[in-house]
């Protein structure tokens, strides 16, 4: 049996000057299966190759969009790169299926307590409901979606609890715990 390929799309404006995606990513780099792309790094003026990234898709199982909460959705680079590598023949519509049967993994960070993604709380709405344009996003593409890792209150963590939210995204992307899925 084939292992299970994970592609990890990082979408972080400037990952450099990140302290959590940034540290995310570095602690998944030596993973053997998995492929990290940094979208701003590899394409600055967010041109994207087209067929390099659909390529890249069709070469893994899992997709991991890793990002930073922004106003209430993804970064702008992410959104760019579904715009032009989500495409009608490609990702949906007629012959649409490059997609189907891959699973997508969000892995994001707020800046707000968990406390406030509820009804009565500062945002007013549940993460899952704040999520459900990826959720539809993924369900367009034929792709199954995975319960998000969520790390709220990025800004305020002290490196103790960084350093366990990165132990349990290695897990998550362990082979053993892909191939279980």
């Amino acid at each position: 049996m084939t292992p299970q390929r994970t592609l990890v799309l990082v979408a972080h404006p400037d990952l450099e000057s990140s302290r959590i995606t940034a540290h995310l990513t570095a602690a998944i780099m030596d993973l053997e299966h998995v492929t990290v792309h940094d979208l701003s790094a590899a394409h600055p003026d967010r041109r994207f190759d087209t067929a390099r990234e659909q390529e890249l898709l069709r070469g893994h199982d899992t997709i991991v969009w890793q990002f930073p909460w922004h106003w209430y959705s993804v970064p702008g680079v992410l959104k760019e790169w579904m715009d032009q590598v989500l495409t009608y023949g490609f990702a949906y519509g007629a012959g649409g299926d490059a997609l189907h049967g891959k699973r997508l993994q969000l892995v994001l960070s707020t800046g707000g307590p968990e406390s406030s993604y509820a009804p009565a709380g500062h945002n007013r709405f549940t993460m899952e409901e704040l999520l459900r344009p990826l959720d539809a996003t993924a369900h367009l593409c034929g792709l199954e979606m995975a319960q998000p890792l969520i790390l709220h209150s990025a800004p305020r963590v002290d490196a103790d609890e960084l350093g366990r939210h990165a132990a349990r995204y290695r897990e998550l992307l362990a082979p053993a715990s892909v191939a279980a899925r």
